[in-house]
Parts: structure tokens; sequence; C-alpha cells
């Protein structure tokens, strides 16, 4: 079992990153760095113990889990919708304190938001909402198949 191990989530490229598209301020940048790029783009920072399995395969599980639902390096190349579809998603978990997970947190405890982060993040993810709504067609915003006809 220890033979077969999976790929490492480690990326070179940053051409869909989401700052490629929208301003992400420093003090944001730091934040997602520590709290949601380990499982939400494609830099993993692993810990020593992804070399033991089953570990690794359920961190990898977790890892690819949590991209599908989110991507900061390949946000960019959503559609229009998915990307407000996605800020309305960052808003409502981390304001429900949501995420990170407590799973993620209970060994990352440098992870854990206080309150002025949370708050960052969600005023950060509500002013690029409120920019697409002032740079896109409303209908655009919608997912398209749940577009009034």
């Amino acid at each position: 079992m220890q033979f077969f191990r999976p790929n490492l989530n480690v990326a070179n490229s940053t051409v869909n990153d989401i700052s490629k598209l929208y301003p992400v301020p420093d003090s944001v940048k730091a934040i997602i760095k520590t709290s949601c790029n380990d499982c939400h783009s494609n830099y993993t920072v692993y810990p020593w113990y992804v070399n033991i399995q089953p570990v690794g395969w359920w961190l990898t599980n977790h890892i690819n889990d949590g991209k599908k639902h989110f991507n900061f390096s390949e946000f960019a190349a959503y559609p229009i919708y998915r990307q407000y579809d996605k800020l309305g998603d960052v808003i409502e978990l981390i304001d429900k304190d949501e995420m990170p997970l407590s799973s993620y947190t209970f060994i990352h405890r440098d992870a854990i938001l206080n309150a002025g982060e949370r708050t960052l993040l969600i005023d950060w993810a509500k002013m690029l909402k409120d920019n697409m709504k002032s740079t896109y067609p409303a209908d655009s915003l919608i997912k398209p198949k749940d577009r009034k006809k």
C-alpha cells in the first residue's frame, strides 16, 4: 500500500488565478494562503504524514473535492455565472463559520479565521460581486439552465 501514492497538488501555472482577473489585496492574499489554498488551489503545502497511506489518499480526495467546489488557481477560467455563484458561496460559508473545515483547522491552528479576517474576506467577496453586477449583464450572472426563457 505504501508504494502507491497519489499525485501531489503542485502546479506552476498562474494563468487562471483569481488575482489575474480581480484585485486581491495583500491582506486577503495572506489569509487565502494560510486558510484556503491547501484545499482550494493548485498549491497544497503537504504535511509530512502525506507519505503514510491511506492518509495520503484521504488528503488527496479531500483536496480534489475542495478544488471541485472552488479553486482560486482556476477561478479566471470559470464562466462569469460560476464566478458570481462561487463568491456567494465564499460569503455564506465564511459567514456561517463553516470554512475552513474544522477537520483542517484541528491540525492547522493558524488557519482558523478570527472575526476580522472573516469580515475582510466577506467584504472582499461582496465587493467583487458588486463589481460583477455593475460590469456584466444581469442574465450573465445566472446559470444558463436557471435563466428564464
